[in-house]
């Protein structure tokens, strides 16, 4: 890099959609310290002036206000500008959990409503119209809305519930979505209870059908450990002339801190992952560094499995995992983020095979 930059050269240096007249208003607020001039009057920016507003952005898109992040720069010496940060993101991080949190007892309110079946709807009127007397958009709305669910329980005790019918209610509109596709996303929903599942479940365009031909022809299917091979519909895999490979084949191994510590400590296991069969179904819900590993391996093209159900939990290499996955052009279910878990895992599988036994001839997934 040269001594000094020009505004333009700032913003290209520093990226992530930041304009000259960015930089010009950061200069007003005092986030920017001025810059230097030129004898022709052109400001002159240095690495320092960089550094400084990537950090900006960086805050920025944390969730920090412009106002905020100035004040964390005045405090911060240069010296504990990265654990001052730290601790800063632990808050804003907080901060929001907190509003998830209070946005997730909300949604489980509506849920209560929403997703009774139409033998519930009759007691649920008499709530509806009391609901009518309370803010419902407040706390304290939420909070009164808790005394009206001893009358509107009542009737759970009646009959068993409809699973099919609450759904109805409270999915989003998934119309542009197969009907395969659709008995998916919503056995995924049902294996964990949370409807805002659905928007980081990520299918590829070529998924399904990829997944109804592999599974058609007998397929193997690799676990990453024993605990997802027994929440496999053996059964029904067997019909289909499909056979599981455990990858990780220790039966004490059941968590994903095992399975992340023994695909790394054992380099028999990442030998064993480059020996699966072409056009098989790979299935990893528990350890990242396994997903991490069949990218690798898919992109060095070791390995050819028709179909990759990636769903590994993590905090920091498992969202790396699935992102990896995504810019892959092999079929893939996963989902975003931290979620994930081998029940989801073996849920999509199952559902997959499911619906390929209960409809083989259906097309509506091929587009």
């Amino acid at each position: 890099m040269v001594d000094c930059l020009t505004i333009k050269e700032l913003t290209d240096a520093v990226g992530g959609g930041i304009s000259p007249r960015m930089v010009r208003h950061y200069h007003q607020l005092g986030l920017l310290p001025q810059p230097q001039r030129s004898p022709s009057n052109y400001r002159l920016y240095t690495e320092k002036d960089v550094l400084r507003l990537q950090r900006i952005m960086a805050l920025k898109q944390q969730g920090f206000q412009l106002n905020h992040i100035r004040q964390i720069l005045e405090i911060e010496p240069e010296a504990d500008m990265n654990a001052n940060l730290m601790a800063q993101l632990q808050q804003q991080y907080r901060t929001i959990i907190q509003q998830i949190a209070q946005l997730r007892h909300t949604a489980s309110a509506l849920e209560g409503l929403l997703g009774r079946d139409r033998h519930c709807q009759i007691m649920q009127a008499e709530v509806l119209a009391q609901l009518k007397l309370l803010e419902v958009e407040s706390q304290t709305g939420w909070g009164g809305l808790e005394k009206l669910w001893h009358g509107l329980d009542a009737e759970v005790h009646t009959h068993s519930e409809v699973f099919a019918e609450s759904l109805q209610h409270l999915l989003p509109d998934l119309s542009q979505r197969s009907e395969i596709e659709q008995y998916l996303i919503s056995q995924l929903v049902l294996a964990c209870g949370d409807v805002s599942l659905v928007s980081f479940i990520k299918v590829s365009q070529s998924a399904i059908t990829a997944s109804r031909q592999a599974l058609a022809s007998g397929c193997e299917i690799v676990v990453d450990i024993p605990t997802i091979a027994a929440a496999i519909d053996q059964t029904r895999l067997a019909h289909l002339g499909c056979h599981i490979t455990t990858l990780i084949d220790n039966p004490h191994i059941t968590t994903a801190v095992e399975a992340e510590i023994a695909f790394w400590q054992h380099q028999q296991w990442r030998e064993k992952l480059t020996q699966v069969s072409p056009g098989s179904i790979l299935v990893i819900g528990y350890a990242p560094s396994v997903l991490l590993q069949v990218c690798t391996a898919i992109e060095q093209q070791q390995i050819q499995p028709s179909l990759v159900i990636g769903m590994p939990v993590g905090f920091s290499h498992a969202p790396a995992a699935k992102r990896q996955l995504m810019q892959q052009t092999l079929p893939f279910i996963t989902i975003e983020g931290t979620l994930g878990g081998g029940l989801l895992a073996a849920t999509a599988l199952n559902a997959l095979v499911e619906s390929l036994i209960a409809k083989p001839d259906c097309h509506c997934h091929q587009t």
